[in-house]
């Protein structure tokens, strides 16, 4: 609750926040299922793993939040059209980012050898939790521009 209303007060709305509220349990939530299905444990490795994905997927969330309120503002656009335009130009950033950090996890993943299996369930958690954190921040996005259309009808 505190951290919806720090989020709200930021963006001076109660709907923005809603993105963050939504895609960072359901990476989280994500990583931890693909890491069953993968049948790693759930250990202090993982633990720590969950960290990275909670941190990129609010920054997604916020990179285009706050770029759709200011081009909103700047440019006088409806909410609809301003959330278009920040979606093309924030969603390279965004893709970029994901795919850094799970080709940077790559070695870990693959790695042999003493501590392996600690360096695999630390990776492999933020690898998977990025990834589908991604996947829900673009779709609860285009959740958002579609609702936004029809309250525009």
């Amino acid at each position: 609750m505190l951290i919806y209303l720090i989020l709200a007060a930021q963006f001076e709305s109660f709907r923005d926040p809603l993105i963050m509220l939504i895609t960072v349990p359901m990476s989280t939530v994500g990583a931890l299922a693909f890491t069953v299905i993968v049948g790693a444990s759930i250990n202090i490795y993982t633990q720590i793993g969950l960290i990275t994905p909670i941190g990129a997927i609010s920054k997604h969330g916020i990179l285009i939040v706050e770029y759709a309120r200011q081009v909103q503002l700047s440019e006088g656009l409806d909410r609809r059209a301003a959330v278009e335009k920040a979606a093309q130009i924030r969603l390279r950033p965004i893709l970029m980012t994901t795919l850094a950090t799970g080709a940077g996890l790559v070695p870990l993943l693959l790695a042999t050898g003493p501590g392996a299996e600690a360096r695999f369930a630390t990776s492999l958690v933020p690898a998977a939790g990025m990834f589908i954190g991604t996947l829900f921040t673009l779709l609860c996005f285009r959740r958002f521009i579609r609702s936004s259309r029809a309250s525009d009808r």
